[in-house]
């Protein structure tokens, strides 16, 4: 696995996980790796990982059944959706209109001029 050097890399990794989660790669019920085996598997130290796991435990994305492992929430995919439509309406959207008005582009131009299907 590849990082970004903008971004914590355990968030990363939380973001790999729930893209997989949106992709259906990964479905509920399904148990991922332990921290070790992940750690191990894209060469980051476990403590990177296990830090990954507290945070979508956190958001209830990922549970943890003691002494068996992680698995992935039976509405993990409806949290991971409201999550990054959340982050995409506060932080995503602002920036690319901003970056619009500062380059000049009207809305209907830039949709008109693109290969967008709305």
């Amino acid at each position: 696995m590849e990082f970004n050097s903008n971004k914590a890399i355990y968030l990363q990794i939380a973001d790999t996980v729930c893209d997989k989660i949106l992709a259906g790669e990964l479905k509920p019920e399904d148990r991922i790796p332990s921290v070790r085996e992940y750690g191990a598997t894209i060469g980051v130290n476990p403590n990177t990982v296990m830090r990954t796991y507290e945070k979508l435990t956190a958001e209830g994305v990922i549970y943890n059944k003691r002494g068996i492992g992680y698995f992935i929430s039976p509405d993990a995919k409806e949290i991971v959706l409201e999550n990054n439509r959340k982050e995409f309406m506060e932080v995503e959207l602002p920036a690319f209109l901003r970056k619009m008005e500062l380059l000049g582009l009207d809305p209907d131009e830039l949709l008109s001029k693109s290969n967008l299907i709305i």
